[in-house]
């Protein structure tokens, strides 16, 4: 259930000269019997709301004076948003005979035409407020505090997101809440320049447009307006001259191919995709690549296990993401410990709508081929999963079967798309085939009938800095650093990143240099192990010079300072033994 939660303005979307009528409240009802949620957005003070309209109880929470003030009618709390209006204010507009005058928590309101009054008053005071203007009505409030304020603040009290609320409403105070929202609706009677900018306009006015509403959501979650919502779809590259994005809903992703072949470059573009979206995610990392991901909390890595618990705490927090770190657990472990945090994840996502995203690095640690889930652990369609993994064919079938997007990159994508379409048994589909240049992949959505296509993929801030941090002065596992050993394996000493790597080739001598250079061990490592086939590339050319040590070794320096940022501060150099 992507829409969780409906906001709704009062004066002229739910009301009707200020009353709501029973078919209406019928539908209010229904949408919450769906498990859903209310609130109330409106201009009105409460205490005016409250004599007017019967049934504050269907609403969470109720944001009234415009947005400076919460109201929560299970507990009858009130929350001020904003500092209230000072007397002297106050009074200065009544002695310029401002009438009619309301003074609420936070707002002071009145009607055109003394906004020219209310203005002067405010220069001459050297206040610092806003006026905002509602159908004739004239509203002063501190400045920030709007309709988009006050939904923020209510939706931070439910723990919900933007992403996962409609909003509607008519006038021109509406316009910054209804931005807000992930869905933005205008009853039919509303202003035109509310329905020109709104996602959807209902076909019938005020209640009855709500109604419509309501209907449309418990039938098909709004399934129909997703093109619609473009401006919400996930950045990938072009194809041509064409911006190709992925919608954030009801896609299904697998980025596969060989090692070194960009699969990481792709999912740190969808990944911050998320961030500038502000979609939430929980990114399971088995090998501790995301270890120094920004904007995200770890938990685990390589001298301990993730708490479950704590992650799922961070996570009530949709501000929040989690990096689920799990290299220091021994691979056998995985699974189990997966599929423990998957069930509470979906189970916290039918509640919430979140995460948004979830990401499976390494997908065949933790849904392996041979991997049998019992009834029920996978729904029947996979929504906003990103899984990452080598080979198609090493995950789960079942798994496989409920994926819609296929990512494919390296120079055997034919092969992977074959392997792939075997798995899923289903017939491998025909395209324009060619092969695929650097940071470029093969796009298939399955089920819409369209052929794989060739995208240019974006590039990606966010994998460079990752690099640069994790692999320069990181701490990449065992079975990832490189060691020195010699021709004879008299040493072991461990390079865990890029710095200690150049520190201890400046300390070896020249023959345990020269045996790893000739052994074409040191391009392996980049290519295998630090997974760039540029810097492999240039060091597997150094190898095959005629080079004196001291010149191989100052050229295999050059080429990795080239790209990688390393610490200004020297480091002890660890792992020897």
């Amino acid at each position: 259930m992507r829409y969780q939660v409906l906001a709704t303005d009062y004066d002229g979307t739910l009301a009707k000269d200020g009353s709501v009528d029973d078919q209406t409240i019928a539908a209010l009802k229904r949408f919450l019997a769906t498990g859903r949620r209310l609130l109330m957005i409106t201009g009105r003070e409460l205490p005016e709301l409250l004599e007017v309209f019967p049934h504050p109880e269907l609403f969470e929470w109720i944001v009234a004076e415009n947005g400076g003030l919460l109201y929560r009618p299970s507990t009858k709390e009130t929350k001020r948003l904003a500092e209230a209006p000072s007397e002297k204010f106050v009074q200065s507009l009544r002695d310029h005979e401002v009438s009619p005058l309301s003074v609420g928590e936070v707002i002071v309101a009145t009607f055109e035409p003394h906004e020219k009054t209310v203005l002067e008053v405010i220069r001459d005071l050297g206040l610092e407020l806003q006026v905002i203007f509602n159908k004739g009505s004239v509203m002063v409030l501190p400045p920030g505090v709007n309709k988009a304020s006050g939904l923020e603040a209510a939706l931070r009290e439910m723990g919900a997101s933007p992403h996962n609320t409609v909003g509607v409403g008519d006038a021109e105070n509406d316009h910054a809440f209804l931005r807000l929202c992930e869905v933005s609706v205008a009853v039919s009677n509303a202003l035109p320049a509310v329905k020109d900018t709104a996602d959807f306009v209902t076909g019938a006015d005020r209640g009855a447009g709500v109604v419509q509403l309501i209907d449309r959501i418990i039938d098909d979650d709004l399934d129909g307006l997703n093109q619609n919502l473009k401006r919400h779809f996930l950045a990938l590259g072009k194809q041509g001259d064409e911006e190709i994005g992925i919608s954030p809903y009801g896609r299904s992703v697998l980025i596969c191919g060989p090692s070194a072949s960009g699969k990481s470059t792709v999912a740190s573009r969808l990944i911050e995709s998320f961030q500038e979206h502000n979609y939430q995610f929980c990114l399971i990392d088995p090998e501790g690549d995301y270890q120094n991901l920004e904007g995200a909390v770890v938990f685990g890595g390589p001298q301990s296990p993730p708490a479950v618990d704590e992650v799922l705490r961070l996570l009530e927090d949709p501000q929040a993401n989690a990096v689920v770190g799990m290299s220091g657990m021994q691979i056998s472990d995985r699974p189990a410990l997966f599929l423990d945090l998957l069930s509470q994840l979906l189970q916290m996502r039918s509640r919430t709508g979140r995460p948004h995203w979830i990401v499976l690095d390494e997908a065949h640690h933790l849904m392996p081929a041979e991997w049998r889930p019992a009834d029920g652990t996978l729904p029947g369609e996979l929504h906003n999963f990103l899984l990452i993994t080598v080979h198609p064919e090493l995950l789960a079938p079942t798994l496989l079967s409920r994926l819609n997007t296929v990512m494919i990159l390296g120079m055997t994508a034919q092969e992977t798309l074959e392997a792939y379409s075997k798995a899923v048994e289903q017939e491998v589909p025909d395209y324009d085939h060619q092969e695929l240049k650097q940071g470029e992949l093969l796009m298939w959505r399955r089920g819409t009938g369209e052929p794989p296509t060739v995208v240019q993929v974006h590039p990606c801030q966010m994998e460079r800095q990752r690099h640069s941090r994790k692999y320069a002065a990181g701490e990449l596992p065992p079975d990832r650093s490189f060691y020195f050993r010699g021709p004879d394996g008299k040493m072991n000493l461990r390079a865990q990143n890029l710095m200690l790597f150049l520190q201890l080739a400046d300390g070896v001598d020249d023959e345990t240099w020269d045996f790893h250079l000739k052994g074409g061990d040191y391009s392996r490592w980049f290519q295998d192990c630090i997974k760039d086939d540029n810097l492999a590339a240039v060091a597997k050319r150094i190898e095959g010079l005629e080079a004196t040590p001291q010149e191989s070794r100052s050229l295999i320096r050059a080429a990795v300072e080239q790209d990688y940022t390393l610490p200004a501060s020297p480091m002890p150099v660890a792992g020897a033994s």
